[in-house]
């Protein structure tokens, strides 16, 4: 028999607003004990040194986490120049200084154009990413070094905020996969003295915005009965996605796997609603078939 889950049912996504110096788990674990939930996740780790924009879902919630994945993102970073520690980040132990090459305007906007686009970046040592089943920082803490293949991935944009003699403070708005400390290494090195991150902090993901999140202090402030009203509906982050209403009697079929008949000359998948509420994923074909792909049990 399976064991059952201890917790409320809880569906919807809460942003949080993660300090710095705690894991991305440990800032999940806190919200859901709070929330007495009995299922949660996260949207993509952010480093400990790392603040701001951690979108959190819970119970059906979780089926939508997988679309938020791959959300483009926003950061803002100061690098500071002339230091590379082992982690990309200043809580690394430093391997190497130089001194800092005296830096203009023009020449740091031409480092950061370099940088835009389409590019390849090789991911960190220091990442969670796997290598024949480890994790590859658990085989960087035992100095283990392996080889990683250089993925492709996209900076839309960077903003330059503000230059001293050896920091930059960019906003980096980015494609999944990008890691801001590997870009920090990237920009100090075509600067000719290294980098690494000092400071960093999400303000955006996908559809969510760093203004709308709240702070574990706000949150433990909150009555319990306002907590819940703090949920954002689950179907938000899939907005993008067109949507179809159907009858109560086509969603009972729906919700037992089966597909309806849907007279509607389009295809693809699409959010699938009875009146107001919302009942899951499904695709259309051109054959005028409703299919589910997942069905949300929020009872």
């Amino acid at each position: 028999m399976a064991r059952r889950k201890s917790g409320q049912a809880i569906h919807g996504i809460i942003l949080l607003d993660k300090r710095s110096g705690v894991s991305s788990n440990k800032a999940l674990q806190e919200v859901k004990r709070l929330f007495d939930a009995n299922k949660a996740g996260h949207t993509g780790s952010l480093d400990p040194l790392a603040t701001g924009l951690l979108p959190l879902c819970f119970g059906e919630a979780t089926k939508v986490s997988s679309f938020m994945l791959d959300d483009n993102k926003c950061y803002r970073v100061v690098i500071q120049l002339g230091v590379v520690t082992e982690t990309g980040d200043r809580e690394g132990a430093v391997i190497q200084t130089a001194v800092v090459p005296e830096l203009n305007e023009q020449l740091i906007r031409q480092c950061l154009l370099h940088f835009t686009g389409e590019i390849e970046q090789v991911p960190p040592m220091y990442s969670a990413l796997k290598h024949q089943g480890k994790k590859l920082y658990e085989l960087a803490r035992q100095g283990v070094t392996v080889e990683r293949k250089a993925r492709h991935i996209t900076i839309f944009k960077m903003d330059l905020l503000d230059a001293t003699a050896d920091t930059l403070s960019l906003d980096v708005w980015c494609s999944k996969g990008t890691y801001i400390r590997t870009l920090a290494e990237d920009i100090g090195h075509y600067l000719g003295c290294g980098g690494t991150v000092n400071e960093l902090r999400r303000l955006e993901a996908g559809c969510f915005r760093i203004e709308d999140a709240l702070t574990i202090e706000q949150l433990l402030d909150m009555p319990v009965d306002s907590l819940k009203l703090a949920l954002i509906p689950m179907d938000k982050p899939l907005e993008f996605m067109a949507s179809v209403q159907v009858s109560e009697e086509q969603a009972e079929h729906l919700k037992h796997g089966r597909s309806v008949d849907f007279d509607q000359h389009q295809s693809g998948k699409v959010r699938i609603y009875t009146m107001q509420n919302f009942l899951g994923l499904g695709e259309l074909s051109l054959d005028g078939k409703l299919a589910p792909k997942k069905i949300f049990n929020l009872n």
